[in-house]
C-alpha cells in the first residue's frame, strides 16, 4: 500500500490494506483509503467500501470485523451494521465505513475529504 504519511505507524498501513483485502473478498466495489492524518486528527485512515444490496454491507461489515478480530486487532466501537445501509467500524487509528451504493453517493465522503490523498484498491 502506497498511501501513508511519516508519522502514520506502518502496521496501521498494513492493517488497512489487509481491511481493504477483506471487503474485496465480499466482492466490496470502489475500495478506497483515504490518507487523514496529515489534514485531520481524528483518525489516520478512512476506508470506504460500497455494496449493492443491505445483505452485502452487513456481509462487507462482518467479514472485517470478525476476520481482524482473528488477527488481535478488535474495533473500539461499530454502528449502523444492523441497517445495511451504512456500518461504521472505528479503530481509532483507522475507521471503516462499508455503504450501501445509494449512501456512499449521498454523504459524498471522497468529495468532503477530497485534499486527501487516495489509494484505491482492485475490485
Amino acid at each position: 500500500m502506497q498511501v501513508g504519511s511519516k508519522n502514520i505507524r506502518p502496521e496501521v498501513t498494513q492493517t488497512v490494506g489487509r481491511a481493504a483485502e477483506l471487503a474485496l473478498e465480499r466482492k466490496a466495489l470502489d475500495v478506497v483509503a483515504l490518507d487523514l492524518a496529515s489534514i485531520s486528527g481524528a483518525t489516520d485512515y478512512f476506508l470506504l467500501a460500497s455494496g449493492r444490496s443491505d445483505v452485502q454491507v452487513k456481509a462487507i461489515a462482518e467479514n472485517i470485523v470478525e476476520e481482524l478480530k482473528k488477527e488481535g486487532i478488535r474495533p473500539e466501537h461499530i454502528e449502523g451494521l444492523q441497517g445495511g445501509r451504512w456500518a461504521l467500524i472505528d479503530y481509532i487509528d483507522f475507521v471503516v465505513h462499508v455503504f450501501h451504493e445509494e449512501a456512499r453517493h449521498f454523504y459524498q465522503l471522497e468529495v468532503l475529504w477530497g485534499d486527501a490523498p487516495r489509494l484505491e484498491f482492485a475490485d
